[in-house]
């Protein structure tokens, strides 16, 4: 199939969206498919650049900057973005392109007037993929409440939803959400696991041996430090540990709360926790065979199902983890179901250490652990299946049309 994909996350960005992004057009690529990425592209000064990607093309259409600039900036230029990609769009030389079918990725939720104008062009289908639900999650997490501002984005959510024709999203929980969207004749509504393909393994720049951390058992956390993991709870979970010289906690990443983290770290005179910037992501693999467990942290407050990349990097590295995640987060009942770790749903410190402690029990005791994380990563998570299901419900709606 001829397939565009529309995000506005991609390389040489290493945030977790980028990653997946890069890993399913590899895929895609790999399966046969034509597949062509568009981009917003704020710091490019032509219109319009074209690029070949590991058997993918990728066009980088010039649009306004949406990253590290004010909320109100900010949305002025979301709105402006797939206007803008567009209008660049009808420059380069895809202009005239048909394509057999549209996938884009939220977040962002202002792809619809872009995508919308892609389906009418090509007269195909489109497929949303949905990997948070915004702004639900901001009123969830008291950072908006129910007035205009959440209105307006609500607006913008849901206009991109009707351009749908197949939406997928991550957990069966979040299924609930779209019951009335699905409502409406000649949609569909699927769970479309996240996803990752065998990453290039670089040697990792983070040596632990030569750090404080040499010779322990090391709880790892690689990803996004930021208002919707709640991790202030690890700091107190490491304080607690203190007393186990066997044990230390590692934090790799960026985010809004990654400095403040640290500097309560230091503060608290934490011995047994190392913080490390960003990595390359390939380095992760070589990083994650220093280490004997990964951790999930989500925020209490959440109300939807998430299973974030860095899951899907432990079990593929055979790693068991250590989750403290809002209750009734479909995430739990996978991890409990599959054995692959312990989880946490009360957010408090002194269950979070006894499951701690049983799961360093079990990493010693428990021979087929490692094994039971690279089975479930193998059977859910693997790209070439992601592919395949995004391509089946294009290929089915496109034969019901016809």
């Amino acid at each position: 199939m001829r397939i565009v994909l529309i995000a506005d996350t991609f390389p040489p960005l290493r945030s977790s969206g980028a990653v997946q992004l890069r890993d399913l057009s590899r895929e895609f690529a790999r399966q046969g498919h034509l597949l062509c990425v568009l981009l917003p592209a704020p710091d490019q000064r032509e219109p319009w650049k074209l690029e070949d990607f590991d058997g993918a093309q990728v066009l980088r259409l010039k649009a306004p900057r949406t990253k590290d600039i004010g909320y109100v900036r900010r949305t002025l230029a979301e709105l402006a973005m797939p206007f803008a990609m567009l209008q660049n769009l009808r420059k380069s030389p895809l202009a005239n392109e048909q394509w057999d079918g549209v996938v884009w990725y939220a977040p962002s939720i202002f792809h619809g007037p872009f995508v919308s104008a892609l389906k009418k062009s090509s007269r195909c289908k489109g497929y949303l993929v949905i990997r948070d639900i915004f702004p639900e999650w901001a009123v969830d997490m008291g950072l908006m409440g129910r007035g205009l501002p959440y209105r307006f984005f609500d607006a913008v959510a849901r206009y991109q939803y009707s351009v749908a024709d197949v939406i997928g999203v991550q957990t069966p929980g979040n299924q609930q959400y779209f019951k009335r969207w699905k409502g409406q004749p000649g949609r569909e509504l699927e769970v479309l696991q996240n996803w990752l393909d065998k990453p290039t393994q670089l040697r990792c720049s983070i040596r632990l041996g030569k750090t404080v951390l040499a010779g322990r058992k090391v709880f790892v956390y690689a990803g996004n430090m930021g208002v919707a993991q709640g991790m202030d709870i690890l700091l107190d979970l490491a304080e607690k540990m203190r007393s186990r010289p066997d044990v230390g906690f590692l934090f790799v990443g960026r985010g809004s709360d990654s400095a403040r983290l640290k500097a309560a770290a230091l503060s608290r005179q934490l011995d047994n926790t190392v913080f490390f910037d960003e990595i390359d992501p390939n380095e992760i693999p070589d990083l994650y065979a220093q280490c004997d467990a990964g951790i999930v942290a989500l925020d209490p407050r959440h109300k939807s199902h998430n299973i974030p990349g860095k899951f899907l990097t432990y079990m593929q590295s055979g790693l068991p983890v250590l989750a403290n995640i809002n209750a009734g987060n479909d995430l739990a009942q996978m991890i409990r179901d599959e054995r692959v770790g312990q989880v946490c749903e009360a957010n408090n410190v002194d269950d979070l250490l006894l499951l701690t402690k049983k799961l360093l029990d079990q990493i010693e005791t428990d021979s087929g652990l490692s094994a039971r994380c690279v089975a479930l990563f193998e059977r859910e998570f693997a790209v070439e299946k992601t592919v395949k299901q995004i391509v089946a419900a294009l290929s089915t709606t496109e034969a019901e049309r016809s």
